[in-house]
């Protein structure tokens, strides 16, 4: 499984195919269908025909949950966008790196303590514990393994996750100084002997 990913909320029932209209209450169901997760977002009237009462019973059954579609509202082009540690979040789960596993997770952390993640489910896969987190507004889901980190890795994975929110995947390259100026060697046309330094003009 790959436990560095993102599931968008759908933008129409799965069932039936009808979008979404804003405020309409939908259902998730999350399973687990080698080699991954999957999610499938179904409207209240196919929930009651189709999957209530059986949900639990289905092959791969993960977890459950309602929420309320919102329709994105428009966002208007920055021409400086700051990087946010969600954003930096979102970066790292599609590079998908096993490096930057311990910065992910900790800002996943970050953005569960502000209330901007929701933990939907907790998992265990290969011996390791893996949270499902949800965006409230947009309604993706993350998928965040937790790396077990010692008490001494925390230091350095702080550092990470500072630098990764002040420039991101992609920090500034630092300016390489030129080297210093050598001085022109001295030619035989003005060089003076130590005689002719000390003599007195005439």
């Amino acid at each position: 499984m790959n436990d560095w990913n993102i599931q968008t909320r759908a933008h129409a029932c799965e069932a039936c195919s009808q979008p979404f209209a804003d405020r309409q209450p939908y259902h998730t169901l999350l399973l687990e269908l080698a080699p991954e997760l999957r999610r499938s977002d179904i409207c209240e009237p196919c929930w009651q025909k189709q999957f209530a009462g059986d949900a639990r019973s289905r092959n791969g059954f993960i977890s459950h949950w309602q929420g309320i579609f919102e329709v994105p509202p428009a966002q208007p082009v920055e021409a400086i966008q700051k990087e946010t540690a969600e954003t930096v979040l979102r970066q790292l789960i599609k590079k998908n790196d096993p490096r930057y596993a311990p910065a992910a997770f900790i800002l996943a952390v970050m953005l569960e303590r502000k209330r901007l993640l929701k933990v939907k489910e907790q998992i265990s896969r290969d011996g390791k514990r893996v949270f499902i987190y949800e965006q409230p507004k947009t309604g993706d889901i993350f998928a965040i393994a937790d790396p077990d980190l010692r008490l001494d890795q925390l230091e350095e994975v702080q550092r990470d996750v500072a630098q990764l929110l002040e420039h991101g995947l992609n920090p500034p390259v630092a300016a390489v100084e030129p080297p210093p100026a050598t001085p022109e060697p001295v030619t035989a046309e003005n060089e003076t002997t130590p005689a002719e330094q000390t003599a007195p003009a005439n």
